[in-house]
């Protein structure tokens, strides 16, 4: 099997739509990088996609495990090579559906935490050298799979589809851990909106940057692809007019009261304390 082939997957789909088809700058069966243009400028998009054949079986469905771990960090600090004697520097887009991050007795012996740390920590350093990084979640974004790739972008966008999900776990798992059962934990989150699965939820913590709304989710149309793309631009137009490039954004969510009480509370301790 060629080590480029795209199994069907949300991310692979919009990988190639977005790419218009490129070809992956390595020969990674479930980390595809590849360069393209975003408003007339080179652009890297990433996107881990599901290998049946994977070594790691718990990494065969697009899950983030050891290897996608550091080769994530790998397709980014190679654009911060490229770039870092250039004054501008080149989008990352990161294409996301992870389901979740690789859950297995030789991901923890082998070290998965430091593996999606590795990724977090490239993604970070890419924003913070000046790589506007943009996250399209097109599938679900989960766990520690969601935090490994795509959650330190300076913008975060979602479509809006019940397929579109970002949470902790799952809703089986989460009954499972609170000794509940799925009808419990949806009649609960209706009225607490961090333990909802549906994006809206999600979107009214303040995380996300746009929804949108496509006609066709299954298979875009021009129409389609021509909103994400017009997304994208906005999206990089708008960090690269933003003198920060922190997250704290985030912090203006209409659920996100008590998060900044608590941080002006802290914030208010430091100072009394230095």
């Amino acid at each position: 099997m060629s080590p480029h082939t795209n199994h069907a997957s949300r991310g692979a789909m919009w990988l190639r739509l977005l790419t218009g088809g490129a070809h992956p700058v390595h020969d990674w069966t479930t980390v595809h990088a590849c360069d393209a243009i975003l408003a007339g400028r080179p652009a890297r998009y990433v996107a881990v996609v599901p290998d049946p054949d994977n070594a790691f079986p718990r990494a065969r469905n697009g899950e983030v495990g050891l290897v996608e771990g550091w080769r994530l960090a790998q397709a980014v600090r190679e654009v911060i090579d490229m770039d870092r004697d250039s004054a501008a520097k080149r989008p990352i887009i990161a294409v996301i559906d992870v389901p979740s991050q690789a859950y297995g007795r030789r991901e923890e012996a082998y070290g998965i935490h430091q593996a999606l740390a590795g990724a977090v920590a490239a993604y970070a350093d890419a924003r913070q050298a000046g790589h506007p990084v943009i996250g399209l979640i097109v599938g679900l974004a989960m766990s520690g799979a969601f935090l490994a790739h795509g959650y330190q972008a300076n913008r975060l966008i979602a479509l809006d589809d019940p397929a579109v999900a970002v949470h902790a776990m799952g809703k089986a798992s989460a009954a499972r851990v609170t000794l509940r059962s799925v009808e419990a934990l949806e009649k609960l989150a209706a009225s607490v909106p961090p333990m909802a699965y549906d994006i809206k939820s999600f979107a009214s913590l303040g995380i996300l940057h746009e929804v949108l709304q496509l006609t066709n989710l299954a298979l875009p149309d021009e129409q389609d692809i021509a909103l994400v793309h017009g997304a994208l631009e906005a999206a990089l137009a708008d960090i690269l007019e933003d003198p920060r490039r922190d997250l704290s954004s985030r912090l203006r969510g209409e659920h996100r009261g008590a998060s900044r009480k608590v941080r002006a509370l802290l914030a208010s301790e430091w100072e009394a304390a230095d």
